[in-house]
């Protein structure tokens, strides 16, 4: 499209470059041309994303629906000037919602409140939406850059996007069908994910850019704590649309804010616990050393971080085997932490 005649002094002189959003557009186009699928029907810049269900096969399909943000992860972003991995974070926490109900993401649309449109950042921001579509299989079909000048300082900006699936309505998983004697399996994490970075803030006083986010550790593997807060939020769509297709999957947590004391239980019926061994969690070094600086007592970290463990399945003892070998020739880092047992507790770690 020709913007040309499209310009304003007067908004720009009030703080708003529609200009720099014609330019965000046109860098971006490239890294949204790598996520679209069969069911993308127009390019991106009109006033809505447009997309064809695939349908076929589907007795009733059912549309799921997920939305979410980075949380202050953002900050860390801005203050290390590394833009283009925080818009995996964006989609990962939308389609791993979603996968949880046993639907496949179809599209995707982010929406980047900034202070400032510096096309080139935006664009690199995009460039991680972007990969986190790929990476779920997922269409890139719109969003929304919006300039706030005097909302936002100059360098700060938000993300959040907007992520949709199908499933057919017989494949909707059904945590009543659970069972005691069915096992919890965990898929590792490649980090603290998107959750509990205002914790994170305070224990290693990212606010006032401490020095020694900047020290490269050994129990890190090297990195510096800045670069191991900042590794983006795996995705698990594809190994988990894969483990649905071999194995009968009884329910799906995706461990984010609140941990395993508030993710595990809402995909446990009543009258039934998970009962999750501490010891064999493979907690990160991460991890570890927010509890150092931060003082944070083990329950709280249990309650605010997935602690290693992104993800957690519920299947039966029987196909435990099958479903380590497919988890794991997808991909993840699988292992057995717990059991499903008669309860009302919901979840206990010990």
């Amino acid at each position: 499209m020709d913007h040309k005649n499209s310009q304003s002094a007067s908004y720009a002189a009030a703080g708003v470059d529609i200009t720099a959003g014609y330019k965000a557009v046109e860098l971006m186009k490239k890294h949204v041309a790598r996520t679209r699928n069969e069911g993308c029907l127009d390019d991106v810049g009109g006033f809505g994303g447009c997309f064809g269900l695939p349908v076929a096969g589907m007795e009733e399909p059912v549309l799921v629906s997920g939305t979410d943000g980075c949380g202050t992860k953002v900050k860390l972003a801005i203050l290390m000037d590394k833009h283009d991995t925080i818009g995996i974070d964006a989609v990962a926490m939308c389609v791993n919602d979603i996968i949880c109900v046993g639907a496949k993401p179809l599209f995707f649309l982010d929406y980047i409140a900034c202070g400032k449109n510096v096309p080139e950042k935006i664009a690199k921001i995009v460039s991680g939406v972007a990969e986190g579509c790929v990476q779920s299989g997922a269409a890139l079909i719109g969003g929304e850059t919006a300039e706030h000048p005097g909302l936002m300082p100059v360098e700060d900006y938000d993300l959040a996007g907007f992520a949709v699936g199908i499933v057919d309505k017989k494949k909707i998983l059904n945590k009543e069908r659970m069972e005691a004697g069915d096992v919890v399996i965990a898929l590792a994490s490649t980090g603290i994910h998107s959750n509990g970075f205002s914790l994170c803030r305070k224990a290693f006083n990212i606010d006032n850019n401490d020095p020694l986010l900047y020290i490269p550790r050994e129990e890190l593997g090297g990195k510096t704590i800045a670069e191991a807060l900042l590794v983006p939020t795996r995705i698990y769509v594809k190994s988990i649309l894969a483990l649905l297709e071999k194995v009968d999957v009884k329910g799906i947590s995706h461990i984010t804010g609140g941990g395993f004391y508030e993710n595990i239980p809402r995909s446990i019926p009543d009258g039934l616990c998970a009962r999750v061994d501490k010891r064999a969690v493979k907690v990160l070094p991460i991890f570890d050393l927010i509890a150092q600086f931060g003082n944070v007592p083990e329950r709280d970290m249990f309650n605010t971080y997935n602690m290693g463990v992104g993800m957690t399945v519920v299947v039966p003892a029987a196909e435990v085997d099958t479903a380590l070998e497919i988890l794991r020739a997808n991909g993840e880092d699988a292992y057995v932490i717990g059991t499903i047992e008669k309860g009302e507790e919901k979840v206990i770690l010990e």
